[in-house]
């Protein structure tokens, strides 16, 4: 599968697990939060990373609402990658049908990016993501999410 084809078949599973695509990431949002998912491109191979950034709405004063800057910005309040076991997902050098492959990342959505992004929808839900070692929370982070809650 070759780049494209592999970003079109990640867009459109993404959009039917309720996210929106807009400015080249993939969005879903509630009052609480803002997450963003987008597909990074390795310069050392032909793979992508896929980042997940969830921007906390009130965090450190600031309100966010979906524009390019979150998908290109480098990390948000939160910031995680896929799980290690859907790496080569990811990876487009690994010898795997297409087929095989729009499974594999149907399961990543349903197993993980789904219960992930609908728990960070909340400030509450984003406490219990760090309770759990899930997501790691700066201490800055930490201290104003307490705050906020």
């Amino acid at each position: 599968m070759d780049s494209k084809k592999f970003k079109k078949l990640f867009g459109e599973i993404a959009n039917s697990n309720s996210f929106e695509s807009a400015f080249g990431g993939w969005f879903k949002e509630s009052t609480e939060s803002i997450i963003v998912l987008n597909l990074q491109k390795s310069n050392f191979g032909d793979y992508y990373e896929m980042n997940i950034k969830i921007y906390i709405q009130g965090m450190f004063g600031n309100n966010y609402s979906k524009s390019k800057n979150l998908v290109k910005s480098d990390i948000g309040d939160v910031f995680r990658r896929e799980p290690t076991e859907y790496k080569s997902v990811f990876d487009l050098e690994e010898l795997m049908n297409d087929e095989k492959r729009k499974e594999r990342v149907e399961q990543l959505f349903s197993e993980f990016i789904v219960p992930f992004t609908d728990k960070a929808l909340s400030k509450s839900g984003i406490g219990k993501l760090a309770e759990k070692g899930e997501i790691f929370l700066l201490p800055a982070v930490k201290e104003e999410l307490a705050e906020l809650s």
